[in-house]
This record gives C-alpha cells, structure tokens and sequence, in this order.
C-alpha cells in the first residue's frame, strides 16, 4: 500500500475513532469542546503525517507498528488503551449532564499548551529517526544525545503527557483526569522496561545515561 494512502485512512480513521468517543456519549454535536479538540489536534497531525512522508518515509512506516515484543509493553498497551477509552468517553457524559464547569480561559490555555506539546513531539520526531512507536533495537541504531536529548532522556513521552494530560481540560470535563492520572504511571512502567532493553542492547545507552541523568522531567524524574 502507497504510504502516503496509509497514512491517509490511519489519520482518518483514528479521527473517526476519537469522533465516536466524544460525540456518541454527549447526544449532540453541539459539544463544541470536542470540536476544538479535535481541530487542535488533528490539523498539526496531518501537517506532521505529510511532512514525514516526503521527508522521513521511513519513521513515519517505523510508526504505524504497534505489535510489542517485551511482555511488559504489552501490558502496558492493554493498560493505556482502557486509560484513554475512559479519558475520551467521559467528556461527552460531562457534557450531556453538566457535571463539570471548566472555566473558558482554562480550556484555551490547555489548547495553547496543548499545541506546545505536539510542536515539542514533531520535534522530537526531527531529532530522532528511530523514534519507533515499539521497544526495538534497529538496524545500525545509535545514541541520540543532541537537541531535546540532550535535556531528558525521552523527550517523545514527555510531550505525549503535555497533549494528553491537558486533554480533559480542553474537553471540558475535571471528572475525565482521573483516568488520564495513570497515564504518567503507565508511562513509567513503559520507560522503566524501555530502559532495561536498551542498556542491554544499545551500545552507548548506559554512558549516555550518565550524561543525562532526568528521564522525562528535568530536576524531577
């Protein structure tokens, strides 16, 4: 399949996916929340899709594998599916029965800072040509050390917690934070495996480990 058309029905796809999730439990279309959200996120997607299929093919096709090989990332797959279901379904209900009152200012402001992470994740997709969405050693892989690397040591998840955590706020739901909450818990279970397989196997990991010594947030973890 012509990897610009794959990377088409996978863009509309997870569209339609996140579209179900928002508008089915708020009865309406109306839940403008979702509209926001939606345009927020997904017209920086399809720029950064078109962008790396003319200049990165080859990580944009690293990107649509999602079949784990280490136990623990498969758990941690199931894990974060049910996370985000959650995340993405209980907005609608908030909206439909007007649980939450989350303040305009607060919704613009997460899309602001929302944004930032997907430019920080586009980012780190540049710096990064091996960035896979798996925990793999590829062919010829070295240390990337350099630019937001050299900072934390998995930028890529530290922007994945910028455009999800501030989700719910957007979408206009407090309640739908509290599964996005073990998200970050997740996220260490993955980075802690991750770590694991490549100290074992990337050469330089452990050294570069001493260099940089914050995994996601600097001065915190």
């Amino acid at each position: 399949m012509n990897l610009f058309f794959k990377a088409l029905v996978r863009y509309l796809s997870s569209l339609v996916v996140i579209s179900v999730m928002l508008f089915l439990p708020a009865g309406t279309l109306e839940f403008w929340n979702a509209w926001l959200y939606a345009a927020a996120l997904y017209i920086p997607m399809l720029f950064a899709w078109i962008y790396l299929t003319i200049k990165d093919p080859a990580l944009l096709e690293k990107r649509f594998k999602t079949k784990e090989k280490e136990k623990t990332q498969k758990a941690y797959v199931i894990l974060s599916i049910v996370a985000f279901v959650l995340t993405f379904i209980i907005p609608g209900f908030d909206f439909r029965y007007h649980w939450s009152a989350v303040p305009l200012w607060l919704v613009i402001l997460s899309t602001l800072l929302m944004l930032g992470g997907y430019i920080m994740f586009f980012v780190v997709m540049k710096q990064n040509s091996y960035a896979s969405r798996v925990i793999e050693i590829q062919q010829g892989q070295r240390v990337i050390d350099t630019g937001l690397y050299s900072v934390v040591r998995h930028p890529m998840y530290t922007a994945a917690i910028i455009i999800y955590g501030f989700s719910p706020l957007i979408l206009g739901s407090f309640y739908a934070l509290i599964p996005m909450l073990f998200i970050p818990a997740l996220l260490v279970m993955r980075i802690l495996n991750e770590e694991k397989v490549l100290t074992r196997d990337l050469p330089g990991y452990p050294e570069y480990m001493k260099r940089v010594r914050f995994r996601m947030i600097p001065y915190v973890w």
